[in-house]
């Protein structure tokens, strides 16, 4: 039995125009419906509900106040996923609607409530079909189209597959729609290496994502051990052979030198709520040996946080990591620079470590 994650973006959804792609849908749920069939786990985390309630409402252009993307999301929301529910249900499969936000993936314990709920319902046998939850969510703290929160979905499942379905092929070296001599990458083992490469934030009318978000998406997978895939939901037959592991698209393989699934909510989901600045040896210490931050190699505080927040760490203008603070901004001020002895003696309360290396990621 496999675990797959699927994920259609707005411009696979609907057209430009807000009309639903029907037949696109009712392809890729029987997809999903076959690989149902012969056991595997499926979810498909959605976005166009916000292109959906567009629709409905005549509205000509996607709107730009949140207030407004809220309220096309509340009319779209129910009737695109009675789409998936009647398509799926003609398969024999019962579905769940499962909406989420930043918030359900930053803080730990509805993290953990997620990844419970969902195994439950994969246990039943019931498809989630997952989307960001617009009508509460903020501009602020939205997920990016759904790539994210679909990356966040396969670790919290411990997917072996993401696939990420868009209007191209794939990733290209450059844009397809401007340069003709653009050339599909097949495979990906090196994300420092697409430093080279223009990859665009450019979205369809409809969507809020971009073939970088559809990247870094893969590349937090990745670092849960996931293979993830980039390729076109248009295209017959490309869903298919992506979930039986052929070549389609852009693939991703899954990193060997995988992080804990603490370490991955603490360095894609967890907000940082400030900075914690570092002398040369400390910075030495935290990439090289993975020891903890103490208080005597702080050299600076930013920001206004609270014990048990998340905080960056960082040498000069480099940020090396990500970890959460035994300290609070104002706490950590009075102590910074000094031994752990100086530290006990301002500070009753205080622990060894500024910030414990179970609980820091390298970035």
């Amino acid at each position: 039995m496999a675990r797959y994650v699927i994920k259609l973006g707005s411009s696979i959804v609907a057209h430009d125009s807000g009309e639903l792609r029907a037949d696109v849908i009712q392809r890729i749920c029987a997809e999903a419906a076959a690989r149902h069939a012969a056991g595997d786990d499926v979810v498909i985390v959605t976005s166009g509900a916000i292109a959906r309630g567009m629709r409905v409402m005549d509205l000509p252009v996607r709107p730009r106040a949140i207030e407004e993307l809220q309220a096309a999301s509340a009319v779209g929301q129910g009737k695109l996923y009675r789409v998936y529910d009647e398509l799926l249900r003609e398969q024999g499969i019962t579905t769940a609607q499962v909406l989420l936000t930043f918030f359900d993936m930053s803080a730990r314990t509805h993290y953990l409530n997620a990844r419970q709920t969902l195994g439950k319902l994969l246990e039943w046998r019931v498809l989630p079909v997952i989307n960001e939850n617009d009508t509460t969510t903020t501009d602020e703290i939205s997920f990016g189209d759904n790539d994210f929160l679909a990356a966040q979905v396969a670790i919290l499942i411990g997917a072996d597959r993401l696939v990420l379905l868009t209007d191209v092929q794939g990733l290209f070296t450059s844009s397809p729609q401007t340069d003709p001599g653009a050339r599909l990458v097949p495979e990906v083992t090196n994300f420092d290496a697409l430093g080279d490469l223009q990859i665009g934030h450019a979205t369809s009318p409809l969507g809020s994502g971009g073939m970088r978000s559809k990247v870094v998406a893969a590349e937090m997978a990745t670092a849960g051990g996931i293979e993830a895939v980039i390729c076109s939901g248009l295209s017959d037959g490309a869903l298919g052979a992506a979930l039986a592991g052929d070549a389609e698209g852009t693939r991703f393989p899954a990193r060997v030198a995988r992080y804990s699934s603490f370490k991955l909510w603490l360095k894609y989901a967890k907000p940082s709520r400030g900075t914690i600045e570092v002398d040369s040896g400390a910075s030495r210490a935290l990439r090289d040996g993975g020891t903890s931050l103490l208080p005597v190699g702080i050299t600076d505080v930013r920001g206004d946080f609270d014990a048990g927040d998340a905080v960056h760490v960082a040498h000069g203008a480099i940020v090396i990591g990500k970890g959460i603070c035994n300290y609070s901004a104002s706490e950590l001020t009075q102590v910074k620079g000094l031994k752990s002895g100086a530290v006990r003696e301002r500070l009753q309360r205080a622990t060894e470590e500024a910030i414990h290396r179970d609980y820091f990621v390298l970035t």
